[in-house]
């Protein structure tokens, strides 16, 4: 893949698939992320084996370019199938846990911030996921990481539970069908992002997490159910 854009700040800038020779410029953009963070646990950092198992064929990774610096950087990933498969929290069946696709790591560079590269690396992504061979499209989110729940939503994704993942962390899990969207009823409900027990109850009972609303300085899911 390789493509050119000018981002709202007037830069140009070249997407293009991160190799295996990109690693190192990977792992130091990851750096900077992380160095950045105020709250660091909302970024499940990947380890150099973990990139290279994506770039060796086991996903996809995407990078955009200005004057031939890496500025941000996303990837999906082919998962492994185990007891953690995230599949398993939307219910799917083994014979279908093959068809998934992970949302993983974004990172962007501090200075480019504000550019949308987050949003536009992820349309990519999904653009160009084959969909002969996969269905389904799978991430975990902190709650209140509210950039990264947004990405999410505007990729179609949805909340289909609320649970404690990567040992004692607690994480939204999303997902997206891409043969087939979901069908909302009109009714909705919202629940205090802070609410867990709330959240929780309403994802046990079929609602799932269409969005983010903030009321009153406060951030609230909506939630809805599937017609």
């Amino acid at each position: 893949m390789k493509k050119d854009l000018t981002l709202r700040n007037g830069q140009e800038v070249t997407i293009r698939s991160l190799v295996h020779k990109d690693l190192e410029i990977i792992m130091g953009l990851q750096e900077k992320v992380i160095a950045s963070l105020e709250v660091t646990s909302f970024l499940q950092p990947l380890s150099e084996e973990e990139f290279l198992v994506i770039i060796n064929g086991n996903g996809s990774m995407i990078g955009a370019f200005h004057n031939d610096r890496l500025i941000a950087f996303r990837a999906m990933l082919e998962p492994e199938i185990d007891e953690h498969h995230l599949g398993k929290d939307a219910g799917l069946l083994d014979s279908e846990l093959p068809s998934v696709l992970y949302s993983e790591v974004t990172n962007v560079d501090p200075e480019y911030r504000g550019n949308s590269l987050q949003r536009i690396l992820g349309e990519l992504l999904m653009e160009n996921v084959d969909k002969d061979r996969h269905r389904y499209v799978f991430a975990t989110v902190a709650p209140f990481n509210i950039a990264s729940l947004k990405d999410k939503f505007s990729l179609g994704m949805h909340i289909i539970s609320l649970e404690k993942k990567y040992g004692n962390l607690l994480r939204y899990t999303l997902m997206k069908d891409l043969r087939e969207n979901k069908r909302l009823s009109t009714l909705s409900v919202l629940a205090d992002m802070a609410d867990i027990l709330k959240q929780q109850s309403l994802l046990k009972d079929g609602w799932i997490g269409v969005g983010l609303e903030e009321v009153d300085g406060t951030w609230v899911v909506k939630f809805q159910k599937s017609e």
